[in-house]
């Protein structure tokens, strides 16, 4: 254990705790009505902090009693007297340090939402990668890297502070910090330094506004520089400010309202930044693997009127040529809002049914929403609240005796408390009934929405009743009744958390107000209260961030029971740290406007890159208010590089499915016909990002790390790890400038090679259906030979492979096969691709059978004819292969069946 015990660096005098007075800190109005609690550091940084004793070390652990080493400030609360410390060198590379209340019981993230990661007792902190080093008085601590001796996080100068209600920890950042994470939000990926708060409380955030606090919650940084790439990870759920400021000597702050200190700090690499994204991952959990057939297109819109309207947009993206796989339907379908039923007159059961069967004899899915929030209506035979009501499953308010009540899309409604042993029974049962594949709605996925939990409730919410009255919910049907014969297809175990003490806390109005933007600010403000109470105790003024990732997990094991064995697709709006591991994520109601456009990179690259949530998108051409056909055409190319690719729309917004221009639904063909061409690739990765964390998403830094022009840069990115997409992000503009490092790339159109600077080059004549793509040099591509209309084709396309040999002149890649929809698989086919010295060389196990061919492989950069090219060290007929000089491609022609490996040669 390396430590260090040295003297005091800011000793506190009488007078700088005379400054500790609550009228010191000042509750000014933030923006968008929250009421923000403004400190001044100076005071904060003043707290006498604690001192350790009893030091002991023990293995790859240390331990330490931290008692308060002054007068108390007592800025937010009584501060804590003893605290505990505990080290524990877990891996070679991540460090966990954990401080608590000694004498009191505090809430922590019960490890069946987030399960730890083991630690290797085994490990010498000595050899580790990091090491922890503290000052005893006032207590402080540092990281730092062990080769290069290089701090990382220290809390030197600024004391901790630790209260019932309120917990600051703050770290020195270098000189303009490359800092990226502490999701979810809207701000630029690489974050700002100056004057930014980050605040994590979960909540219905239309139009997904910058600077605020949106969805989900992530309290995880990266932090690059040249000298390598580390992060931190604060296991904590309750609400807090991160604050990140350049005044004086940069620094990021952390104001936490509950719950414990838990940090991950984690090594990362000094030269490769997607290390750090696999070590994240060995700590909140790799992601899922879904459907081979979730990687296609999705279409959806909210305000589809009645069954007409859905069957008439799957005809008219068949009529129009543009590859459409699953239809998606929003809340329209329900019964006045009503979750787990259909509209009799507008959504009739049986009309609903011949979609889904219509669908599937196209070998495409179906999906529908499902929210949270069941009506409450006792007495009225509504199924999913009377059965949950018998099970007892629903949260409860403060009394822990009657239901929390809130007011969502059907009017007053309960939630289910995904605490409750009884809770994934009951959902289950819900799915199963809803679902049937012989009397119900058999969808191939679930999306779950409004899961913060969003209510409509303002605060105080004391009359939840009148509030429905007063909003007209469930809002009227305004459209006529449809024929209902009008053709169609035309054009657990419980943890138990009760002996955590709430009983002297504010839970409504706690004395440090994070910024949270909803409403008024206050923390119950259009959600669930967060003084309601779950099954095992725990209430929601610790559990709210957790809430949408709960019902994510209850969801996902609803569908496998639903489909024993098979592969789950889950979409869900809000989500925590570990979410990844069950379900992707669409970034929630955005506006068809161009910031917005280009924002939606940044927020790809949080969940994808940082997060481990790598099945994400944003709605394409916007959510909110209405597109145009350059903005949609525009969205729909950069939408084909998401993993997660959907239209969707709002009621109240024009329509904007692709067909309904002539310039998006070329756009729209375009693309999808190289994303459908690539399924294999990005499927591929995302198997990698299931087996190690890889992330199927990279900004450039990722690739280039030692490149100081990438680190800023969130409008260009790696689709995988060697597909760069930059595209127009200017209203009306032809061209865009683009940054390419000193790299050789290839233009995925054209094939024809271009040579990177370090230098940003503007591309033009980038008409508006086409997007600028490239090769990154040094790998190997597997292609489909041609998109089709539905993956089920495509997996009946056969192969062609890219070589694009890199700067040394070689190239490597590999290919991940199976039947795309059991969890676990019969048999895989596993290819690995090696390039160097004009020779290809194609290996690994075939065990699934493809029956495919690849039918060609080409060539890129070769800048002359060859005089022969072999195969299987068989010389080739000429016309077996071209050239072209002006591209510098050369073709071969194989038709080699892909069932065992081969070479291919030229000289």
């Amino acid at each position: 254990m390396r430590v260090c015990q040295s003297s005091p660096l800011f000793p506190l005098s009488t007078t700088t705790m005379g400054l500790l007075k609550l009228s010191a800190l000042l509750a000014l109005l933030f923006s968008g009505g929250a009421l923000a609690t403004i400190t001044d550091p100076k005071v904060l940084d003043a707290c006498p902090g604690y001192k350790a004793t009893h030091v002991a070390t023990h293995g790859s652990q240390l331990t330490a009693d931290l008692t308060l080493a002054g007068k108390p400030c007592n800025v937010f609360g009584s501060d804590i007297q003893k605290l505990k410390l505990q080290v524990t060198y877990e891996t070679k590379k991540r460090i966990h340090v954990k401080i608590t209340d000694a004498s009191a019981r505090r809430y922590e993230i019960p490890e069946s939402i987030l399960p730890r990661p083991d630690a290797d007792h085994s490990v010498n902190p000595r050899s580790a990668d990091i090491q922890f080093n503290y000052t005893t008085s006032p207590f402080s601590f540092s990281i730092f890297r062990t080769k290069t001796k290089e701090v990382l996080f220290s809390t030197a100068s600024h004391p901790l502070i630790f209260e019932p209600q309120y917990l600051r920890v703050k770290t020195n950042l270098p000189n303009n910090p490359n800092v990226y994470g502490l999701g979810e939000h809207t701000d630029s990926f690489r974050l700002p330094t100056h004057n930014y708060t980050r605040t994590l409380w979960s909540r219905d955030s239309y139009s997904v506004p910058n600077g605020t606090n949106l969805y989900g919650n992530h309290p995880v940084y990266f932090e690059h520089r040249t000298t390598g790439t580390h992060a931190v990870f604060l296991a904590n759920s309750n609400g807090m400010d991160i604050k990140i400021d350049d005044a004086g000597t940069s620094s990021l702050e952390y104001n936490i309202i509950g719950g414990i200190l838990d940090f991950y700090f984690l090594a990362g690499s000094e030269t490769d930044p997607t290390e750090l994204a696999r070590q994240y991952a060995e700590v909140v959990g790799k992601p899922a693997e879904v459907p081979y057939w979730s990687f296609g297109f999705h279409q959806c819109r909210f305000g589809y009127k009645d069954y007409i309207d859905v069957s008439q947009v799957i005809g008219n993206y068949s009529a129009n040529g543009i590859p459409l796989e699953t239809m998606w339907t929003d809340i329209d379908y329900m019964d006045r809002r009503r979750t787990f039923t259909v509209d009799p007159q507008y959504f009739p059961l049986k009309r609903m049914r011949e979609i889904v069967d219509f669908l599937h004899s196209h070998d495409q899915r179906f999906i529908l929403m499902v929210d949270p929030a069941i009506a409450y209506l006792p007495g009225e035979k509504y199924g999913p609240f009377d059965r949950g009501t018998a099970a007892d499953i629903w949260l409860k308010a403060a009394n822990g005796s009657a239901p929390s009540l809130g007011a969502v899309w059907p009017g007053v409604t309960v939630y289910p408390d995904w605490f409750h042993p009884k809770v994934q029974d009951y959902w289950t049962n819900e799915f199963k009934i809803f679902n049937d594949p012989k009397t119900g709605i058999d969808v191939d996925g679930a999306w779950i929405d409004m899961n913060e939990p969003a209510s409509f409730c303002n605060y105080p919410c004391t009359d939840p009743f009148e509030q429905v009255r007063e909003q007209g919910l469930p809002p009227p049907r305004t459209a006529p009744v449809p024929n209902p014969n009008t053709p169609i297809f035309l054009r657990a175990e419980i943890e138990s958390h009760k002996g955590i003490d709430h009983s002297h806390d504010n839970l409504q109005s706690p004395p440090y107000a994070i910024q949270n933007a909803a409403g008024s600010g206050s923390l119950s403000d259009r959600t669930a209260y967060v003084d309601a109470i779950h099954a095992n105790g725990l209430v929601e003024y610790d559990t709210h961030n957790l809430y949408g990732t709960m019902m994510s997990t209850v969801t996902h094991k609803a569908l496998l029971a639903r489909r024993p064995g098979l592969k789950t697709f889950v979409i869900t709006r809000s989500t925590f740290a570990g979410a990844g591991t069950s379900v992707g994520k669409w970034l929630g109601d955005n506006m068809s406007e161009w910031p917005q456009y280009r924002a939606s990179i940044a927020g790809v690259l949080g969940m994808a890159g940082v997060y481990q949530v790598p099945m994400v998108g944003a709605d394409i051409c916007g959510f909110g208010g209405n597109t145009t056909e350059t903005l949609c055409a525009r969205w729909a190319m950069l939408g084909a590089f998401y993993p997660f690719m959907r239209n969707h729309n709002g009621d109240t917004s024009i329509s904007q499915e692709f067909y309904r221009w002539p310039v998006v639904a070329q756009a729209a063909k375009n693309t999808l016909d190289i994303r459908y061409r690539l399924t294999d690739y990005i499927y591929t990765a995302l198997h990698k990002a299931h087996v190690d964390g890889t992330p199927i998403l990279q900004p450039l830094w990722y690739q280039y790390p030692k490149d100081p022009s990438t680190f800023p840069i969130d409008l260009q990115f790696f689709f995988g790890d060697s597909i760069l997409v930059s595209p127009v992000t200017e209203e009306n503009s032809t061209s865009v400038t683009a940054y390419f490092p000193k790299d050789i790339f290839y233009d995925f159109t054209t094939l024809a090679p271009f040579r990177g600077t370090g230098n940003s080059v503007t591309l033009k004549n980038v008409n508006f259906t086409s997007i600028p793509v490239h090769i990154r040099g040094g790998v190997v591509l597997p292609l489909r030979e041609k998109g089709t209309m539905t993956t089920t084709q495509l997996r009946k396309t056969d192969f062609e492979l890219v070589v694009a040999p890199g700067t040394d002149g070689k190239a490597s890649g590999s290919l991940y096969l199976d039947d795309g929809v059991s969890i676990v698989q019969k048999a895989t086919t596993e290819v690995k691709f090696d390039f160097k010295k004009g020779k290809l060389t194609v290996s690994g196990k075939f065990g699934f059978p493809t029956k495919v061919d690849v039918s060609r492989v080409r060539f890129l950069g070769v800048q002359r004819a060859p005089h022969s090219v072999e195969v299987n060290g068989h010389r080739v007929k000429k016309g077996s292969f071209t050239h072209d000089a002006a591209r510098q491609v050369l073709t071969v022609n194989v038709g080699i069946a892909f069932k065992q490996g081969f070479t291919v040669s030229f000289d």
